[in-house]
């Protein structure tokens, strides 16, 4: 039986190439109105404000879009 805890390969995390970066905020920017948009609706829906703003959900979606287009 082959033990491979003794030998793990390390693993770096490499920060953020530019071109992530700007593929990041163009996203970030083209989700900001939809953002806005549906946290009002939903503000005035509920009569309350959310929890999560519409920076907060922009950032999201960039954050679960952008990956995707880099792993294609």
């Amino acid at each position: 039986m082959t033990d491979y805890t003794s030998d793990a390969p390390v693993t770096r995390h490499k920060p953020p190439k530019t071109e992530f970066m700007i593929y990041f905020a163009i996203i970030f920017l083209a989700a900001l109105p939809l953002a806005m948009l549906t946290w009002a609706l939903a503000a005035i829906r509920s009569g309350s404000m959310t929890d999560r703003g519409p920076v907060a959900r922009a950032w999201s979606q960039a954050r679960i879009i952008t990956p995707m287009i880099f792993s294609a």
